[in-house]
């Protein structure tokens, strides 16, 4: 604690860059996507290289080994140690320079790969080791773990694709490390690193031979040290492909100089179906003749999880045929697109020259799938890409663990391999997944364990063993993409003989003798199976919780809380900085605390007891979950299916029984309940809104921010003109009039009634069995922890549109939150037969209206209201899938030309852009895309949302108005009347 009480010290007074040394932070950087944990000591996050070598400077002198991390999505336990964790990705992540002609750049360790090549496809180029991590891997941490990706049988691994790296060894010296001589004479460097290029070329002389017998032949070898980069024959030497792959253990990586590839602009799939698993493997080797850039798996189970999986269903609907054993996906990309179809022609004669017909019995069963289309590409794509996601979605106590997951084999062993390690696998009470890259032999095989077991653990253990001992038969790699970190490190003197594993230790004693950097990788590792380093340690335990949610689908404590905490896996997709809508807050402040990963880690450690007592409703969890707009993005894109909006609803509940509620939650929750009689008294309600000293009064004692206007009371609230509109005997429909809408937007309710009556529904506005206030979701009560309250209001609402529900009556409402919480939060609430027709009948305004159109029932005559619209979605109409009905109905309208906005999160997010503590990061989130994208709009274009906070944002942002879909409806209609009795429509047409 002396050590890190000062280091804590001199770091805090020399950087301007992030130190963090309390347990939450130290908590979530203690995992990364492997089963270890580690609790550092701290953790710097600097603003600059020169602060990053500061802190290494710092804590070498302190004595304190230092670990570099980008994305934390190591496999094998790399980015875990006890010592300083400096976080590179959060601002070293830079082009510094870019050769466009040349095809090369040098790039900052902590640029992630897709934000590089976003900024590359303006040049026609990309980085091609494309590892299905590229949202959130830097470039960093995949020369760290020299990674590879789908399509390494074309470019190369990372080595291949570095051309010079320059680092700064443990004692300071910084250096470039590129390709040298023999006598080095073409080095210009300090004198001691001078020397140490000649020992390591020296090493490499006198170690060619045994470097020769023991090195595997296989492209995907990336453990140990890379000394073939080091023999004569390879002369002249890069002494950067020393570095790559050596996991942070020899130098701090400061700039890296990459090869650069024209982007590729045609592709074509044939996704290979096979009956036979066995058959498929055995195959790869064929198939890889016809010269793809990928031939990647996908299993049995593999396709199982995904079809239960929102974001992957449509996608293996369209590609998989039948019941396959397993696929092998083979792309081509040939710059000419004839030439990919005349190879995917090649591909459907090569499997039926191997004897395969969609006729045969289950062994020659199979055929191929040829995919064009460009949409259905990127699909499959990124299925393959969240392969492990996928399998890790799993909700039981066991789950894939990843430690044999990249062993390589040469491909005509591929299918003896698996089925042998099938046999391991079933001898030892498992079975496993695997996926991934068949065109190399490499793939990721995963036995199902539960790790909080010591039979489990002695099982792995005893599996590592045979299986290392089947690819060391095969003369294959154990290291075949994913390095040796903590779980392979240990096995390299049986991989590779004792005589390199000492030559290996001389590397890193020569790099690094006083063990400063990253020790216990590759060299002199703890063994794999040392519980103690484990995420889930022998005395992890979760006590028994009260949870006021339904969480009977995962195991564990809290009905199954604990289960559905568990599953994050720390892979990060959470980190993804573009495409889709997770996750908001970290785009805008690029910080672990802020990102969904890091939540649930936190949430992990909390309820096992691991911060303290009280954990869960303490005022660092709650500064944890500060920045969660609850945008239910990770419900639908975390493939493991984390819902850290629901989870968020559990902590909030515990924080307000142990500590009560603050005026906000209170004006926050309650806003359904006197909301009425504000609405009585809307001048007065309004008044905070036009007294600058109100403003400030009320966002010192409630905390919502003097730089928000609230939105405006007003007296003529909707009111249902009958209980029914619209023509008598019209196909039924129940309009849910929500709160947000009726009392401040009324003219959004207006309008759908319009609308509906005009397509002939009548349409049903029911009240409160026992009367009283109007219907509520109860959402406003859920944002505040106040469950209970939340579920009386479902109580009413569910008495109330049930019998509608029983008789097929479909159940629409305009507000997302407020509608597909009867989809969500109801069926966590009650599960009776009631709430469950509730929810199976609750439709989106947009929903309901693609749905009559689909059928041939919808007639609305629309007339022409503007050339172009651009649309906003609603983080929950996104997560729901409801989103796309929202263009399929705009585009009814004539002429109107829909453009989509590529936005995350409003930043609004129902009261969380009011607060005076969240405002600056709802700007920022609006800011991200959203806001800038209105601005650019022309003055005449439509700006459409559904969300009430959205438009709200919108116009705070940017002062123009949007509108909901149901007013843009109801002005086409009107657009349409006029035009129908004007009396130029009455003039024959003249063509």
């Amino acid at each position: 604690m002396t050590n890190a009480s000062s280091l804590e010290r001199r770091l805090r007074s020399e950087l301007a860059g992030d130190v963090l040394f309390d347990g939450f932070s130290r908590g979530r950087y203690a995992t990364d996507a492997s089963f270890y944990q580690i609790v550092p000591s701290g953790v710097v996050v600097p603003k600059t290289m020169d602060e990053a070598l500061l802190s290494l400077a710092i804590a070498r002198d302190e004595g304190v080994k230092v670990t570099p991390r980008g994305g934390g999505t190591s496999q094998c336990g790399q980015t875990v140690n006890d010592g300083l964790v400096i976080d590179l990705s959060k601002h070293l992540n830079r082009i510094l320079a870019l050769d466009a002609e040349g095809r090369t750049c040098v790039v900052e360790p902590g640029i992630v790969l897709d934000d590089l090549n976003r900024q590359l496809k303006k040049h026609g180029l990309w980085f091609p080791v494309d590892v299905s991590t590229a949202s959130r891997a830097t470039i960093g941490g995949m020369a760290g773990n020299n990674s590879c990706g789908g399509r390494s049988l074309r470019y190369g691994t990372m080595r291949d694709n570095t051309l010079s790296m320059e680092a700064s060894l443990a004692d300071g010296t910084l250096s470039r490390f590129g390709e040298v001589s023999r006598d080095l004479s073409d080095v210009e460097a300090p004198d001691s690193t001078r020397a140490l290029f000649r020992d390591m070329l020296d090493l490499g002389t006198r170690e060619a031979d045994e470097i020769a017998a023991r090195f595997p032949k296989v492209q995907r070898r990336v453990g140990g040290y890379n000394l073939d980069a080091l023999v004569p024959r390879n002369a002249p030497n890069n002494m950067a492909h020393l570095l790559v792959g050596s996991e942070g253990t020899l130098a701090f990586t400061t700039k890296v100089e990459l090869k650069l590839w024209p982007v590729i602009r045609n592709k074509a799939l044939g996704v290979c179906h096979f009956g036979s698993f066995y058959e498929a493997m055995d195959a790869a080797q064929h198939l890889v003749k016809l010269k793809p850039i990928a031939v990647e798996l996908v299993d049995r189970t593999m396709i199982a999880l995904g079809r239960d999986i929102a974001m992957f269903a449509p996608v293996i609907s369209a590609a998989i045929k039948g019941d396959p054993d397993a696929v092998l996906v083979v792309e081509f990309a040939e710059e000419d697109q004839a030439d990919n179809l005349v190879r995917l022609r090649q591909l459907t004669e090569m499997m039926g020259d191997l004897g395969f017909g969609w006729n045969n019995d289950t062994r020659k069963w199979g055929g191929v799938v040829e995919i064009t289309e460009p949409a259905l590409q990127s699909g499959i794509a990124d299925f393959r890409a969240a392969g492990l996601n996928v399998m890790m979605s799993m909700k039981q106590e066991g789950k894939p663990v990843s430690f044999v997951e990249d062993c390589a084999v040469p491909l005509p062993h591929l299918a003896d391999y698996t089925a042998r390690l099938n046999e391991v696998f079933a001898k030892h009470g498992t079975s496993g997944t695997m996926y991934a890259h068949a065109s190399e032999g490499c793939l990721h095989v995963r036995p199902v364990l539960n790790l909080k077991l010591e039979k489990d653990v002695k099982a792995m253990r005893a599996i590592a063993e045979e299986a290392f001992a089947l690819v060391r038969e095969y003369k294959g790699s154990h290291s075949g993409e994913h390095g040796d970190g903590l779980v392979r490190s240990e096995f390299h003197a049986t991989m590779f003989g004792e005589r390199i594993v000492a030559d290996f230790r001389e590397v890193k004693q020569r790099f690094d003798p006083g063990g400063v950097l990253n020790p216990g990788k590759i060299v002199d590792a703890p063994k794999m199976d040392d519980r103690s380093l484990f995420r889930f340690k022998p005395d992890y335990r979760v006590a028994e919780l009260k949870t006021k949610l339904d969480w009977s689908a995962y195991p564990g404590a809290g009905g199954g809380f604990q289960g559905a905490v568990e599953m994050c896996n720390n892979n990060g997709a959470c980190r993804k900085l573009e495409g889709g809508v997770m996750c908001p807050s970290y785009r805008a402040t690029r910080n672990e605390k802020d990102v969904t990963r890091g939540r649930a880690n936190t949430l992990r450690l909390a309820i096992s007891g691991q911060l303290g007592p009280d954990a869960l409703a303490s005022d660092e969890m709650m500064e944890t979950l500060k920045l969660c707009v609850s945008c239910k993005a990770c419900r639908h894109e975390c493939p493991t299916g984390v819902d850290m909006a629901k989870m968020k609803i559990e902590v909030l509940a515990a924080r307000a029984a142990s500590h009560g509620l603050t005026l906000r939650d209170r004006l926050v929750g309650y806003l359904p309940r006197y909301a009425g009689l504000a609405s009585r008294f809307a001048p007065l309600a309004n008044l905070r809104n036009r007294s600058p000293l109100l403003r400030k009064l009320f966002e010192h004692v409630a905390g919502i921010s003097a730089r928000r206007a609230l939105p405006a009371f007003r007296s003529d609230v909707f009111v249902p003109p009958a209980g029914s509109v619209g023509p008598e005997g019209g196909r039924e429909v129940v309009l849910f009039a929500d709160t947000f809408n009726r009392i401040y937007e009324r003219e959004n309710l207006d309008a759908a009634l319009r609308v509906l009556a005009a397509g002939g529904y009548r349409v049903h506005l029911p009240k409160p069995a026992r009367g009283g206030r109007p219907l509520c979701c109860g959402r406003t009560f859920l944002s505040a922890g106040l469950v209970d309250e939340a579920k009386a209001e479902l109580d009413r609402l569910v008495s109330a549109f049930a019998p509608y529900a029983a008789h097929g009556v479909p159940i629409v409402g305009l507000e997302p939150s407020c509608l597909l919480t009867l989809r969500d939060a109801l069926a966590s609430l009650r599960k009776d037969s009631d709430a469950r027709a509730v929810g199976a009948h609750a439709l989106t305004f947009e929903e309901f209206l693609v749905r009559e159109a689909e059928a041939g029932r919808l007639q609305l005559p629309l007339g022409i209201v503007a050339d172009k619209a651009v649309v906003h979605g609603h983080c929950h109409q996104k997560s729901f899938g409801a989103f796309k009905p929202v263009e399929q109905v705009l585009r009814l309208v004539p002429g109107l030309k829909v453009e989509t906005i590529e936005s995350s999160c409003c930043g609004m997010a129902g009261a969380f852009g009011y607060g005076a503590d969240t405002y600056d990061a709802s700007i920022e989130m609006a800011e991200l895309s959203l806001l800038p994208a209105v601005r650019r709009a022309d003055p005449n274009t439509l700006v459409i949302a559904d969300g009430t906070s959205c438009r709200h944002q919108i116009h705070d942002g940017t002062k123009r108005e949007a509108l909901h879909v149901a007013r843009v409806l109801a002005m086409s209609l009107d657009r349409a009347e006029i035009h129908s009795t004007s009396p130029a429509a009455k003039e024959p047409s003249h063509g």
